[in-house]
């Protein structure tokens, strides 16, 4: 088998065993076993989990930022791409149970590396997110605001009707999700 089929193949056995273990219960023999090679064969490519788990979430925010940059038409509405881009991240991160596991390990165990790969992913967002209000307030699609600001609360948003929500209430669909999403930053609550 060729080195970089190894490769590819360690990052596949890791990605899954985080996902389904989370960042602290995984063991590079745990994902040797999963990849069905030697240990070492591991660290042929890795030093330690740190730098594996690092690839692993390189490579999720890579996707996420052709994802995103797929979907964008910048001859379309802010909204409309705004919409678009939501559809194709919500089916992404229905595919990635990598995102539920960190969040739950991060919130119920404290584990600083799942915070810290949360943190960074979230960091890739909102600079996305600001780059993009950024240019819709230059076309003049939306209000003066502070780009910063309202990223921040987007990204917010998309997490409580995503996630949060569903602690408490029925989850929603991908288009009750954007409805509210049109609702509260395209519309607003007033009559």
């Amino acid at each position: 088998m060729a080195v970089v089929d190894r490769r590819q193949q360690v990052l596949q056995a890791a990605a899954k065993s985080f996902s389904l273990f989370g960042y602290k219960a995984t063991t590079m023999d745990q994902v040797a076993k999963i990849a069905n090679v030697g240990k070492g064969t591991i660290y042929t490519f890795f030093t330690n989990k740190e730098q594996l788990f690092d690839e692993i979430l390189r490579d999720m925010m890579v996707e996420m930022k052709m994802i995103a940059d797929r979907e964008i038409r910048r001859d379309r509405p802010f909204f409309d791409n705004l919409h678009r881009v939501l559809d194709a991240l919500l089916e992404f991160r229905s595919e990635q149970e990598l995102f539920i596991k960190l969040s739950q390990e991060s919130r119920e165990f404290g584990t600083p590396q799942a915070g810290e790969g949360l943190e960074k992913i979230e960091n890739l967002v909102l600079e996305y997110l600001e780059r993009e209000v950024q240019q819709a307030l230059q076309k003049g699609e939306i209000k003066p605001c502070d780009p910063k600001i309202v990223s921040v609360v987007m990204f917010r948003l998309y997490i409580v009707l995503t996630a949060e929500l569903n602690k408490t209430h029925t989850p929603l669909d991908k288009e009750q999700i954007k409805m509210y999403f049109h609702l509260f930053l395209a519309e607003g609550l007033g009559q």
